[in-house]
């Protein structure tokens, strides 16, 4: 017999207001300029990152036959449109602050435009898919317990919670367009994971180096805090070593990503937001829920 699945009901919604234009403080994650970056850093490519995924998996639209995986890749494209919305309006708080975003994002578009052009269809599906379940397991650990999100402000909280939630939802539609649609093999499912893995983990630490030095810490102050801030990146249970577990599932020949039950309080973020509209109460509740 084969492994239960767990699936869930891919719910596109949009217009959900995070207050972003609101007094959130600069360092939104306890004070801490270190930490508030390195998810500064990786939020500020999702705008382009989702247009890349999208891109990815709609080159095989016209291959797919079922109907039902059909309409999974069109509330997907929803989904991702409506992280790279908020995501943008994210991005234009940090503008105010004198990050250069446009500058940066320009390379980013460089790189992502030249992989859709110059690489396979079949890498690049590939590709969506292992960062999908990159992002997938990341959202879930940060929701999963209380002590990731603990500090940060609520707004910001919240935001995150419905990307995380959105992110549970749609983790198995690049996987089965890669599997189902563009036949690729375990081979290629295994390589692209493993470049995934290294390009998110580089993009992490030469962006919030970036960030810092555009936020006017000297060299030096980096240094201490990349010192400082390395054990609660990739220590014992931290933030990127609490995922090896779950990436290495996606390394099993039968891997399949709802094999992976959707963590306890993602139930409590749709019944809250179903209750009250509000997705900043969702994300209140799904963060109390928490362990």
């Amino acid at each position: 017999m084969g492994k239960t699945l767990h699936r869930e009901e891919i719910v596109p919604r949009s217009n959900l207001d995070f207050d972003l234009k609101g007094d959130i403080p600069k360092y939104w994650l306890g004070g801490d300029a270190f930490k508030t970056r390195v998810f500064d850093g990786v939020q500020m490519s999702f705008p382009d990152g989702e247009r890349y995924f999208i891109e990815s998996v709609r080159a095989y639209k016209d291959q797919i036959k079922d109907p039902e995986l059909l309409k999974q890749v069109k509330d997907f494209t929803w989904q991702e449109g409506q992280h790279g919305k908020v995501h943008t309006e994210y991005n234009e708080r940090m503008k105010e602050q004198g990050v250069p975003v446009d500058r940066f994002l320009s390379v980013v578009k460089k790189v992502l435009n030249r992989r859709i052009k110059k690489l396979p269809k079949k890498y690049n599906i590939a590709m969506t898919s292992a960062l999908e379940h990159f992002t997938a397991m990341m959202a879930e650990t940060f929701f999963a317990k209380k002590d990731v999100m603990a500090q940060a402000d609520p707004r910001m909280r919240a935001m995150l919670a419905w990307h995380a939630i959105e992110e549970m939802e749609h983790k198995a539609v690049a996987f089965d367009v890669m599997q189902k649609v563009a036949g690729v093999g375990y081979a290629l499912r295994a390589w692209t994971m493993c470049h995934a893995i290294f390009a998110f983990t580089m993009h992490t630490m030469l962006v919030t180096w970036y960030l810092l030095k555009v936020d006017g810490f000297t060299g030096w102050q980096r240094l201490q805090m990349y010192t400082k801030g390395m054990a609660w990146l990739f220590g014992p249970g931290g933030l990127y070593t609490s995922l090896i577990p779950s990436l290495l599932t996606y390394f099993k020949p039968g891997f399949h990503p709802w094999h992976t039950k959707t963590i306890h309080s993602y139930g409590v973020w749709l019944e809250t937001f179903e209750q009250s509209g509000s997705a900043l109460e969702a994300g209140e509740a799904m963060y109390a829920a928490a362990y």
